[in-house]
Order: C-alpha cells, then structure tokens, then sequence
C-alpha cells in the first residue's frame, strides 16, 4: 500500500502522552507540513502557534479546561507540545483552511511516530479577553478564529485500533 494512504489510515488520536518533549527539529518538520496545506486561492491564511513554553502551555489548558467545565482536568492529555492553529476570520474559507493545516500536522506527527490529537474549545479560547490578549502578548495582529489544538507527544499508551468503517459512508454513481 502507498505510505501516504497507510499513514492516514493507520493514524489515531492519542489521549495519554509521556512528559518527554519532542525534539524542536521534528516540531519544525511538523510544522512545515502544516503550511503546505491547501487553502483557498492559495492565501495561506491560516497560522500556526507553536507552544512548548510549559507556563502558556499550561495557561491554554487551564482556559480550554474551563470553557469544557471540568477545571480540574488537563484536555491535552499530558502532551507536552500543543500547535494551535488559527485561521484569519476575515477570510471565506478560513475554517476549511485551518481544518486542512489540523489534517496535515496530524498526519505529519503519525509519520514522524509523535502521536497527536486535535483538541477543540480553541475558537471560545481566543475568542475570549485572555485569549486576545495572549495574542497581543505574542505580538500577533489581525481577526483570527482558533481551529484547533494539535497536541503533540510520545505516546503513553498502545495505538488504539481503528474503528470498523460504517456501511453506508460511500455512495457509487457509475
């Protein structure tokens, strides 16, 4: 089977992660392959975040654990590394965009053997004060709409084992 076929079918979500943190150059190859996702007339509009600072990594926890109403509760899984990506809210296909770049940083991390999980809650994240004002503090400008968080790490747990493929989720038209 081609490798690119066999890496999206084999990847799953991982939701426990060693503390280990993942080497800066295989984020850099992760990320790169974020930014070759496809978008709309080719704006690459969306943006990556890429966050191994343990205190913001932490505070976006702390925020997508309470918007989720469980503050106790780390929805990251342990994962040391967390790419959040945001797409520019101005822009028609900015979601759509900023899906594919979650699909492409997945699939990249599953390649590289760094197990990944997109984690939800980032649009009410930087939607809020706080969020707005972490970007501020990144100096980052503009409108954006968070995507997702693509967490990053080595897995502390076996792969899990892909669902069986519903009956009804291909239709034929020859």
């Amino acid at each position: 089977m081609n490798e690119v076929i066999s890496n999206i079918i084999e990847r799953r979500s991982i939701k426990k992660y060693k503390s280990d943190m993942v080497p800066r150059e295989i984020i850099e190859q992760i990320v790169e392959a974020g930014t070759y996702a496809a978008t709309g007339r080719n704006m690459q509009a969306p943006i990556i975040i890429a966050v191994t600072d343990k205190v913001l990594r932490d505070r976006l926890s702390r925020m997508n654990a309470e918007i989720l109403g469980n503050p106790d509760t780390d929805p990251f899984y342990g994962a040391p590394v967390v790419l959040v990506v945001l797409a520019d809210s101005t822009n028609r296909t900015g979601i759509y965009d900023g899906s594919l770049v979650m699909g492409n940083l997945m699939l990249a991390a599953h390649s590289m053997g760094i197990g990944s999980c997109w984690i939800h809650r980032a649009k009410e994240e930087f939607a809020s004060e706080e969020g707005r004002a972490i970007l501020k503090e990144l100096g980052i400008e503009g409108e954006y709409e968070g995507i997702g968080h693509c967490v990053l790490g080595y897995a502390d747990c076996p792969m899990p084992k892909a669902a069986p493929r519903k009956d009804n989720w291909v239709y034929w038209v020859e």
